[in-house]
C-alpha cells in the first residue's frame, strides 16, 4: 500500500509508519486518553505494526493520529483517534477525518465501525451514527486489561 502524505499550512499528515513517533503516541494514548490508560507502549507497536495509521504532525511534531483495522474489502474499524489540546479548535480533527475517510484503500466497505465518548458531533459528519439495532451487537470487553501487564 502506497503512503499517503498530505501537507497544508505549517501541518502534515502521513501514512507513513517510519514517521510516527511511538513515544508521543504512547504518551497520549496511555496517560490521557481516558481509553487506553496504562497500555504498555510495546501494545502500541504492536497495534501500529498491524494497522493502517495517520499520523497529524506540525512542524515535525506529532499532535494527532488515528488508526484504522479493515480488511480493506467490508469493514474498518476507527480508533486511536485524536489530536493534542493545543491543537484543538483549528479544525485539525476535521482535517484529520477527511484524509481518513478518504483513502483509497478504505472506500465500499460495508461497515465503518467507531467507537467514542466524545467527539460525536465530529463523527456525524462523516456519517457515522447511533447504533440502530444495538441489540444485535456483542462484545467481549475487558477494561482492565492494561493494568495487569
Amino acid at each position: 500500500m502506497q503512503d499517503i502524505n498530505y501537507i497544508f499550512e505549517d501541518y502534515l499528515i502521513t501514512t507513513d509508519k517510519t514517521k510516527l513517533d511511538i513515544i508521543a503516541i504512547h504518551d497520549f494514548l496511555s496517560n490521557h486518553s481516558g481509553w487506553s490508560n496504562n497500555i504498555s507502549i510495546e501494545r502500541v507497536e504492536t497495534a501500529i505494526n498491524h494497522s493502517l495509521n495517520f499520523g497529524l504532525f506540525h512542524q515535525q511534531k506529532q499532535i494527532g493520529f488515528a488508526r484504522v483495522i479493515s480488511d480493506y474489502s467490508t469493514i474498518a474499524y476507527l480508533g486511536d483517534i485524536y489530536v493534542l489540546e493545543e491543537y484543538r479548535g483549528k479544525g485539525l480533527s476535521k482535517k484529520l477525518m477527511d484524509i481518513v475517510m478518504h483513502h483509497p484503500n478504505l472506500q465500499g466497505l460495508r461497515r465503518w465501525i467507531l467507537l467514542t465518548s466524545t467527539a460525536d458531533w465530529l463523527y456525524e459528519k462523516y456519517g457515522f451514527t447511533k447504533l440502530p439495532k444495538p441489540e444485535i451487537y456483542m462484545e467481549l470487553f475487558n477494561p482492565d486489561v492494561y493494568k495487569t501487564q
